[in-house]
């Protein structure tokens, strides 16, 4: 019996190794190829870009050049973004991206405390970092690593200096903006208003609102009643220019007034297109896509520690209506 068992597991025991090397055989000769190692390079990076006023010419164009850069360099980029510049969504966008551990974030600076909150506690504790595209908010409020946009004080010195050349050197001149200055348009009236206050016969006048329509069509009209001889009128928050010039429209004719904007408003250059404001800063929102993108990756590798946290500047030109023609 025991001889007998024996040569039995003998048996199937070559019968195993038979259909085993049968197996290995077939494999081999079908062409099938052993798992290749992990590519350093297909271990791509997370990145999302977060903007309050997504599908806007403006922030289109930041989109399309952070994606591009995204692609060429091999890296994952996501665009959150909501309508309208609801301030809840923004937020709950960036908390998300905050929670599901991105490797980078490239965002719109908001300077309120919930965004600051946001960025220097919940971003810290996750260690991602965070570069503010366009606006910017303090660094050390925010401790974001750095800034890729356009030199707002320079802007708002750029603007006054064109409102000079076409009024003159006398005249009064409203500025609208937030009633809650954000950081980017503090940088724009500084440097508006230090030009301006070279003219000892330009007086300014100051129109607060928020971004409703609404209250951007109250505060035009209480600045008109208040100031019925305005000459020049400038749209501090770019997206407060439409509604300022279509409550102007209704009670005077538009072409003798001096209006002034920037270009990341979704309705600063159709206005210009239409000679309905004189001119705008023209920045460059496809280089602050293309650099945001490509600075955040040499962050990630390691290549440019730090950054440079005074921010990388951005080129701008004054634009006006017959600029669009050439």
């Amino acid at each position: 019996m025991r001889k007998t068992g024996l040569v039995l597991l003998t048996i199937i025991f070559v019968v195993l190794c038979y259909f085993t090397s049968a197996s290995a055989i077939s494999v081999f000769n079908s062409g099938w190829e052993m798992p290749k190692s992990i590519d350093g390079n297909e271990a791509r990076y997370r990145l999302v870009l977060i903007t309050q006023d997504i599908d806007t010419p403006f922030w289109d164009q930041v989109g399309r050049a952070a994606m591009d850069e995204a692609e060429k360099l091999g890296v994952s980029l996501e665009i959150w973004g909501n309508y309208g510049g609801h301030e809840e969504d923004f937020l709950r966008n960036l908390e998300i991206a905050i929670q599901s551990k991105v490797d980078g974030i490239i965002v719109q600076g908001l300077d309120s405390d919930d965004f600051k909150e946001l960025t220097r506690v919940k971003a810290s504790y996750y260690g991602i970092p965070i570069i503010t595209i366009a606006n910017d908010v303090p660094i050390e409020e925010s401790l974001r690593r750095t800034y890729v946009g356009s030199n707002q004080y320079e802007a708002g010195q750029l603007i006054a200096k064109q409102l000079i050349t076409d009024m003159g050197d006398s005249g009064d001149v409203v500025l609208m903006y937030n009633q809650n200055v954000e950081y980017y348009q503090g940088q724009r009236l500084t440097g508006i208003e230090e030009v301006l206050a070279r003219y000892s016969n330009i007086t300014i006048h100051h129109a607060q609102t928020s971004n409703s329509r609404e209250d951007i069509v109250g505060s035009t009209q209480s600045i008109l009643n208040q100031v019925p001889e305005a000459d020049a009128f400038i749209a501090v928050n770019a997206n407060t220019v439409g509604a300022m010039v279509q409550e102007i429209g209704k009670r005077y004719q538009i072409e003798p007034f001096y209006i002034y904007s920037f270009d990341d408003g979704p309705e600063s250059i159709p206005l210009l297109e239409e000679g309905l404001i004189d001119a705008v800063i023209k920045q460059t929102p496809e280089q602050m896509g293309r650099d945001s993108v490509f600075i955040m990756m040499k962050w990630l590798n390691g290549e440019t520690v730090p950054l440079d946290a005074a921010g990388y500047l951005t080129d701008i030109q004054v634009m006006e209506a017959a600029d669009l023609n050439e």
